[in-house]
């Protein structure tokens, strides 16, 4: 009788929003059993780590005991090592014995940049969001939808982004079941951390320049790329924008579906529905309460789709609403990539 392998050595590379929610996740998660963080390379000082972890004014408190040792963070008293390296090259990955890098700083996108973990000793290496393009990784993977053609052998996988994992699965079971002609996505998302308090100039985008709690502000988003990369078929019939407004968390898409053909609002909630209730339990929540996003803050699905919101205009064209924590549903989904691809690994 063969034993289980033994738990995945983690490193976290960025210590920011989603390293630490990918943290505290595993803290919460049956995945601890299989994946372990032994080494954080993060810039920031160990104690505003230990703080930082500690404390958190999203998800709260950690729910645990978090103490510094010498150059080592301490959770429930497992030691990770802690780095303050800049580049990869400046950490020996190999010598701390890491088998995975979770890279969450977000620096890196293409395949040279990648390369350089791998170089300097990373076994592999596994995104918090999108490449540069396809071909710089071996894999995207939305989990649900295509983590299960990992087979092992990939170095270097992306786990897209915080909304095609919302997106994807529920394009899938429509394409599938519904049929799709085009797709129009509006994605209304929290600010995050490369806008502004106050009005600055540290962005290229001048509306990244204007106050973050003050305005609602559009900005560009990759997301119709990054579903043509998991959903080809629909390859030049997706558009989507994306506009930032003053939430600390949790998101929502809104989705406008030409179906080419009359679909019916009630069966479309329904099929959603059971999806909900059957295989996609992990993946997505069906409500038809009356709902405010703070009322999905700590919500680990992709996506929740709203049924309340489920409309038509005509026969053919569909509108969907859904909700989303983009903090701490993508966290859970790296666990889950992490934990597949640890079982699958040779």
């Amino acid at each position: 009788m063969s034993s289980s392998p033994p738990p995945l050595r983690i490193a976290i590379n960025g210590y920011g929003r989603i390293g630490r929610c990918f943290l505290r996740a595993l803290h919460e998660s049956p995945c601890r059993e299989h994946l372990q963080v032994v080494v954080i390379n993060e810039p920031a000082e160990l104690e505003s780590i230990a703080y930082l972890t500690r404390f958190d004014s999203t998800h709260g408190r950690f729910p645990g005991q978090i103490d510094l040792q010498g150059q080592h963070l301490i959770v429930d008293g497992q030691p990770i090592t802690v780095s303050h390296a800049r580049t990869p090259e400046d950490v020996d990955w190999q010598a701390l014995g890491v088998d995975l890098v979770v890279e969450c700083s977000g620096h890196y996108g293409t395949r040279a940049e990648l390369q350089r973990f791998l170089a300097a000793g990373c076994p592999r290496l596994l995104l918090s969001h999108p490449a540069h393009s396809a071909e710089d990784v071996d894999a995207t993977i939305v989990y649900g939808v295509n983590h299960h053609t990992l087979t092992g052998e990939e170095k270097i996988v992306s786990n897209a982004s915080c909304t095609t994992n919302a997106v994807v699965p529920v394009l899938e079971l429509l394409l599938r079941e519904i049929g799709i002609d085009h797709v129009l996505l509006t994605t209304l998302h929290s600010v995050m951390n490369d806008q502004p308090l106050a009005d600055g100039y540290h962005h290229a985008d001048l509306r990244r320049t204007r106050s973050a709690m003050q305005s609602i502000i559009p900005v560009s988003t990759g997301l119709a790329r990054g579903v043509e990369r998991l959903l080809p078929e629909l390859a030049g019939r997706i558009q989507a924008k994306a506009i930032r407004v003053p939430t600390a968390n949790v998101s929502a898409i809104d989705m406008v579906i030409d179906a080419g053909r009359p679909v019916n609002a009630a069966a479309v909630n329904q099929l959603l529905a059971q999806a909900a209730a059957g295989p996609w339990q992990k993946l997505l929540a069906y409500t038809d309460t009356p709902h405010a996003s703070i009322d999905f803050n700590h919500d680990p699905h992709s996506a929740i789709l709203d049924g309340s919101q489920t409309q038509l205009s005509g026969e053919h064209m569909l509108n969907l609403l859904l909700w989303f924590d983009n903090e701490w549903g993508f966290a859970n989904r790296m666990l889950d990539v992490a934990c597949h691809w640890r079982n699958v690994m040779r």
